[in-house]
């Protein structure tokens, strides 16, 4: 008896503090696009991982880096053990630790988030000015600033090539704003020349990453080489502001949400700590059950040894 009550207690606990699959941080940002162009607007696309796309507006005046502007939204994110949130390896805590993840030659890979993610599974990193197509970023996450009015842009690539590595599936095209023209602002030099934040292997064609098996694919993370290598590369060369495309008509955007029924992380953290409202009862509860069953047993042992 006194085993059976530990073990549905121990269950019981688990199952009350079970990580959640995504929150939000409802206190920062707010769902949609930002209203002006003081904000960054950004874009997550789960892509193959399957779920909703979710628009998040970071409203910071200030400058900041594509990292502020990503938790500044509101998006909860992971990086690597070895590079920290130099490279971001899961957001809203896809791809899980628990899902496979089907790359090509391994369909029960699982991303352990402890190096850069393998090329053919990882989060690539996108921006645009308003009412201009994406563009892969040239620099890390931590080492470039984002576009006051712009988007940033987070697609998930699985299996992808140079040509086929995936867009954000929503326009970089601020409502009310659609027949304005593609106005691309420059990017900022980098913030800081710190090897962690540096761009990657120099990209090839059509400003993607070039294939193969490198694990340094992905934008906005940072390369196997350790942080001597030196200082950071040139920018890869951009098209004149006349040459660059607009962005594509923001009717062919997929469904996509604000995250407004995501569940708000605050309140994860204090299910996961055991700091809910009903989790301290809930303990309190399953320890006096063991209590009881406790006593009972010593109870019937007294009793049948005639004491």
């Amino acid at each position: 008896m006194k085993r059976v009550l530990a073990v549905v207690a121990a269950v019981f606990l688990i199952a009350a503090t079970a990580p959640s699959a995504h929150a939000v941080d409802q206190g920062k940002g707010y769902p949609g696009f930002c209203k002006d162009a003081t904000g960054v607007t950004v874009v997550v696309d789960f892509q193959q991982l399957g779920g909703t796309t979710i628009v998040r507006c970071n409203p910071q005046s200030t400058r900041g880096t594509g990292l502020d502007a990503l938790k500044g939204a509101g998006f909860q994110i992971a990086g690597v053990q070895r590079w920290g949130e130099s490279f971001v390896c899961r957001v809203e805590n896809r791809p899980s630790a628990a899902e496979n993840v089907p790359i090509t030659g391994r369909g029960d890979y699982r991303e352990p988030c402890v190096d850069t993610p393998p090329a053919q599974a990882y989060w690539s990193y996108w921006h645009a000015s308003n009412n201009c197509a994406w563009d892969y970023s040239q620099w890390g996450v931590k080492n470039r600033d984002f576009i006051p009015g712009g988007f940033e842009g987070w697609s998930f690539s699985l299996n992808a090539t140079t040509q086929s590595n995936p867009v954000p599936r929503v326009s970089a095209v601020r409502p009310g704003t659609e027949s304005q023209p593609c106005v691309p602002r420059e990017e900022a030099k980098p913030v800081t020349g710190d090897p962690g934040g540096r761009q990657q292997r120099p990209p090839s064609g059509n400003g993607q990453q070039a294939d193969g098996p490198q694990p340094t694919t992905g934008a906005g993370e940072v390369p196997a080489a350790g942080p001597s290598s030196g200082a950071l590369p040139p920018p890869k060369p951009r098209p004149s502001a006349s040459a660059r495309p607009k962005a594509q008509d923001p009717s062919l955007n997929v469904a996509f949400t604000g995250g407004e029924n995501a569940e708000d992380v605050n309140a994860v953290i204090e299910r996961e700590s055991g700091a809910a409202g009903w989790a301290p009862w809930a303990a309190g509860a399953a320890v006096l059950a063991l209590c009881v069953a406790g006593f009972l047993m010593a109870r019937r042992r007294k009793r049948a040894q005639g004491i």
